[in-house]
């Protein structure tokens, strides 16, 4: 591996340890404050909505000024973001070190794109856009052990491990990454000055606006319901790991260390789907489309499993909607980019992209009220995420039928 894909590499995987980190570790750490559950949920939606806003900003400043120097920059913004949360003395700091670290998370994309800028081939172009997804299921593995084992040291000392980790990370990058922009790169000789005034063009911030994806989405009729399974997929995901930590500690009295380790069981169980089952299992022996209505049911089955309070239902619960979850992330998407058009599939990507991020924003607020209401409340609502996808779903079906569609 090449140092710059090494970089690359190490810095998705950091993002995907905070990440990893967060889900366990947050709401003890939080629980120091004295605060409630919408708070913790808060903190999850506020960084959602920051990386939101901020992907489509970095993309641009990217492609114009280059992906060295805005890694380079939210690598440093991400390890700041870190540290404010982990150095907060007041509720206030724990949403601004969430807002830094939200808006650092949207160089994802500018990342993938280094990789591609990079590949001398489409078969090593695959390869290296492979790479992200290795080191987001390494770093959901990592990252829950990591809070797990460092928590007992210290609620904010997973923080302040992983802000040195990125900091160390953007030391590196500085030293030993260089720039990868093509159209940068064949302008070098030229100095391009960052400007307000050229950025603010109307041509140019257009490409700003993260709410575009979804107006496009609301006016596709024909994938009208095919964007709302997707969408109703997404908030039960994100509703249920908001309140995950939160809702075994109320139940079963875990810790921060039990529910790291938990946590961790759920990543390996996710890459090995993703790595063997998908392909050799679900996809060798079942339709995309008949794995997509089936298990939209079954996911919504296993949350109603995970409020049974006795651990063995929860275990089975748990284990029914992290394979249901990885394989309909994967079919859902697959079906519906299928159906579009081949020069759509861009725009097709960039709505999924976006509803899912929106999910992201509201399904860990609304979480948030439900489980101060009753603990279990969450569990019911993404079940009932889960089947209202379902029957959507089974309404596409059943017009298909009825005008002659297979599709």
């Amino acid at each position: 591996m090449s140092k710059q894909k090494a970089i690359i590499f190490f810095t998705v995987l950091v993002d995907a340890i905070g990440i990893g980190i967060v889900i366990p570790v947050l709401p003890f750490y939080v629980a120091s404050f004295g605060s409630s559950a919408f708070l913790v949920t808060s903190l999850f939606a506020i960084f959602s909505l920051c990386s939101f806003l901020s992907t489509p900003l970095l993309g641009v400043l990217s492609d114009k000024y280059g992906r060295r120097p805005v890694l380079i920059a939210s690598i440093f913004s991400t390890s700041l973001g870190w540290f404010v949360f982990a150095g907060a003395f007041h509720t206030i700091f724990l949403f601004v070190g969430r807002i830094i670290d939200g808006v650092a998370a949207g160089n994802f994309s500018t990342a993938q794109s280094y990789l591609i800028d990079i590949a001398k081939t489409p078969k090593e172009k695959t390869h290296n856009i492979g790479l992200v997804g290795a080191a987001f299921g390494l770093g959901f593995i990592l990252g829950p052990m990591l809070g797990g084992f460092l928590s007992p040291i210290s609620p904010s000392f997973p923080f302040w491990f992983v802000g040195f980790l990125a900091f160390g990370n953007g030391a590196l990058a500085i030293f030993l990454l260089n720039e990868s922009n093509p159209k940068v790169l064949a302008n070098s000789h030229k100095k391009s000055k960052f400007s307000f005034r050229e950025l603010a063009r109307k041509e140019v911030l257009k490409d700003f606006n993260p709410f575009l994806p979804i107006y496009r989405a609301v006016k596709n009729r024909p994938f009208y319901k095919n964007y709302s399974v997707w969408f109703l997929f997404n908030l039960s995901a994100v509703s249920m790991q908001s309140i995950m930590a939160l809702y075994v500690a109320s139940i079963f009295g875990f810790g921060s260390v039990t529910v790291g380790m938990l946590m961790a069981v759920i990543g390996i169980i996710i890459v090995l789907n993703q790595a063997i089952f998908l392909k050799k299992f679900w996809l060798k022996y079942f339709l995309e489309e008949n794995l997509e209505f089936w298990l939209l049911f079954l996911l919504g089955v296993g949350f109603l499993l995970m409020v049974v309070p006795t651990l063995f239902w929860f275990i089975i619960g748990l284990v029914f909607i992290t394979f249901a979850q990885v394989v309909l992330r994967v079919v859902i998407t697959s079906n519906i980019s299928n159906k579009s058009q081949i020069d759509n599939q861009g725009e097709t990507i960039g709505v999924l992209s976006s509803l899912g991020a929106i999910a992201s924003i509201i399904g860990p607020l609304v979480a948030g009220v439900m489980f101060e209401i009753k603990v279990s409340f969450p569990f019911f609502l993404s079940a009932s995420y889960g089947f209202l996808a379902f029957l959507i779903l089974l309404s596409v079906y059943s017009k298909n039928r009825k005008y002659g569609h297979t599709k």
